[in-house]
């Protein structure tokens, strides 16, 4: 088998494709990959030899066509006015996707895909999430630049703002998964004692589990992700033996993290290792799972997303525009705490776009290393870099190499649309370094490590914003709300920050990409999502688990079963018996999402979600009584 073409590279000549794809005639089809609101890929099979003679009206945009019944685009494409057209994006990375289960004959090499990242085009307006990145990094950068040329000098910063003559945009994210035997069930228990005794984090990978993890590894350097370390996570069971010597009750969670890049290549980057993961664990007979939150009591897969910002001068250096002159005397520059007041202080409009389904709000949850409040870290001194593993956003530093100075953004899950993300979060951090570009940084230090209740110019009186203690440990739920800001706890109350927070949506709407009509269209799809999950999947699940908890027969019964029981049947009747006179809380939840009764329904979820874990309590206690 020859050698294969894995990666066409950004800005490459029309000619000089043409040339490699005729090189390489095992690459049949290509795939023009749109990225709607949702985060939902296209994907479709388009033979080589169409491209090659249509190349120009490809990147005209008029060489494919898809309709509002297609991609997630709420209001906007719709069936009456639905037409989106998908011209090819190049100035990023376009991939090539083999199939190595189907081998060309006559080149005996597997069949590729190349796909080609690209825009979405409703009524002249690009309406996706890959452009409303490129679109809001642009005019971020325009704004950034006026403002460091008009500044000049920025305290803590080491080069002059008028000798920056460009903006860099960096990010990288890290996917956590799960993988397991296909249809067989986890035993939840057993593993929440593993994970509490911390038996599985960063050990030994085994089998068909460790022939997956480093045929990844090895796949995804070929198309030059640069990867950087794959291993175990904490969540996991120890697999068994069948008498084939195959492992079997594979249930554990991993992560691979690659290198850092272009904020829009980091967002394509994600989405193409997603599909190499599941392919490759897919051919050793393991299932994966991206899901935030894929077993309720067990860890979650989150995607923790890094931030960074650097600046090119006219010599040709790059520089970080975080890191402050002195990185063991200051933690940041004026520029840094800019950002980082700017990113939370904005965070209620960010935060519908990290967590947007019923599965990532799961996730968020005291005590599994998910943030769940509007908080930084810094360190305890800038000597001493943080690890503080509870906050939403932290610094991340390097005393050595200030390049690596960033925010790690928690709260992502793998499902997370990361384009919109990102474009909210470099919008909010130009909010921040607008107001903080002519303070002092210690100034800017001391805002940021106001407690609640202190007055500030830029962030909100009654709330503090930085924490070098645990957050779930050190203080309480009560304590946290007002500190913090209470989070949403349903899809509803995440949304609602929209309407909430108007000054705060002007903020991420300033570029004009991440406009109204983008967030009332994202906002729609989220709702429409979020109800019928809820309708056709949540609350059909919740039925079996009550059905499950079945009055148990038995010769030997003590008051204490029959109390047990007693407060058992009381349960599942409230959540799921009605009578004429009287609705089921599964039943009035259904009726609020039927009517539009969002709000109500919101609540109803709440209080769902809390008399399941009672049922679940109720039930163990009745079960282990029982001999």
């Amino acid at each position: 088998m020859k050698e294969l073409l894995y990666t066409i590279k950004a800005n490459t000549p029309k000619d000089e494709i043409i040339n490699q794809l005729k090189a390489h005639p095992e690459i049949k089809f290509v795939s023009l990959v749109g990225v709607d609101l949702a985060g939902n890929d296209t994907d479709e099979k388009i033979p080589v030899r169409l491209f090659l003679k249509d190349i120009d009206e490809f990147y005209a945009g008029r060489a494919v066509q898809t309709d509002g019944s297609s991609v997630v685009l709420p209001g906007i494409a719709t069936l009456n006015n639905a037409k989106v057209d998908m011209p090819v994006d190049p100035a990023v990375n376009w991939f090539v996707d083999y199939n190595f289960e189907y081998f060309d004959d006559e080149t005996n090499c597997p069949v590729g895909t190349l796909r080609i990242p690209s825009f979405l085009i409703h009524e002249g307006k690009r309406v996706d999430s890959r452009a409303i990145l490129t679109d809001t990094l642009a005019f971020v950068k325009k704004e950034l630049i006026d403002l460091f040329h008009k500044q000049g000098e920025v305290d803590g910063l080491e080069v002059s703002g008028n000798d920056i003559t460009d903006i860099i945009f960096t990010s990288a994210t890290e996917l956590e998964f799960w993988v397991k035997t296909p249809l067989e069930e986890a035993a939840i228990e057993e593993m929440s004692a593993s994970q509490v005794m911390q038996e599985q984090y960063w050990q030994r990978t085994h089998g068909a589990v460790r022939c997956a993890l480093e045929k990844c590894l090895v796949e995804l350097d070929k198309y030059g992700f640069g990867v950087e370390m794959g291993h175990k996570e904490v969540g996991g069971l120890k697999a068994q033996i069948d008498e084939a010597g195959h492992l079997t009750h594979v249930c554990e969670q991993l992560e691979i993290d690659w290198k850092f890049a272009d904020a829009v290549q980091a967002a394509d980057n994600e989405m193409f290792v997603r599909t190499i993961v599941k392919e490759v664990f897919r051919a050793e007979g393991l299932e994966v799972s991206f899901k935030a939150k894929p077993m309720i009591g067990l860890a979650g897969n989150g995607e923790h997303t890094h931030i960074g910002l650097a600046a090119k001068t006219a010599d040709g250096k790059i520089h970080n525009l975080f890191a402050p002159k002195n990185p063991y005397e200051d933690f940041m520059n004026a520029v840094g705490y800019g950002a980082i007041m700017g990113l939370l202080k904005n965070y209620e409009v960010i935060n519908p776009f990290v967590s947007a389904t019923n599965d990532s709000l799961n996730r968020l949850k005291p005590g599994f290393e998910a943030p769940v409040c509007i908080v930084t870290s810094l360190g305890h001194t800038p000597k001493i870099p943080s690890r503080n593993r509870t906050i939403l956003a932290g610094l991340i530093r390097d005393l050595k190499n200030p390049m690596a100075t960033r925010f790690e953004l928690r709260a992502c899950n793998p499902y997370t649309n990361t384009y919109l993300v990102l474009a909210a979060c470099y919008s909010a951090i130009l909010d921040g370094v607008r107001y903080a570009i002519e303070k002092p940084a210690i100034d800017l230090l001391t805002e940021l490590s106001k407690k609640a209740g202190q007055d500030a110019f830029y962030l909100e009186k009654s709330r503090a914003y930085r924490s070098e203690e645990d957050v779930f440990e050190d203080y309480t739920a009560a304590e946290r709300d007002a500190m913090f800001g209470a989070p949403p706890a349903t899809v509803w109350e995440n949304m609602q920050a929209f309407d909430n927070y108007p000054a705060k949506v002007k903020v991420i709407t300033a570029g004009g990409a991440l406009r109204t009509q983008i967030i009332n269209s994202f906002k729609e799809g989220a709702l429409l999502r979020w109800k019928t999950e809820i309708i056709a999947r949540i609350l059909p699940e919740m039925r079996n688990l009550v059905r499950k908890a079945q009055l148990i027969e038995s010769h030997y019964r003590t008051d204490q079963d029959s109390y047990n029981w007693n407060k058992l049947k009381d349960m599942r009747e409230l959540l799921a018996k009605d009578s004429i006179d009287k609705k089921s809380l599964f039943t009035r939840l259904t009726n609020a999402l039927n009517s539009g009764d969002f709000a109500t329904a919101s609540k109803l979820q709440v209080e769902m979600y809390g008399k399941i874990e009672e049922l679940k309590h109720l039930h163990d206690e009745y079960v282990k009584n029982n001999i």
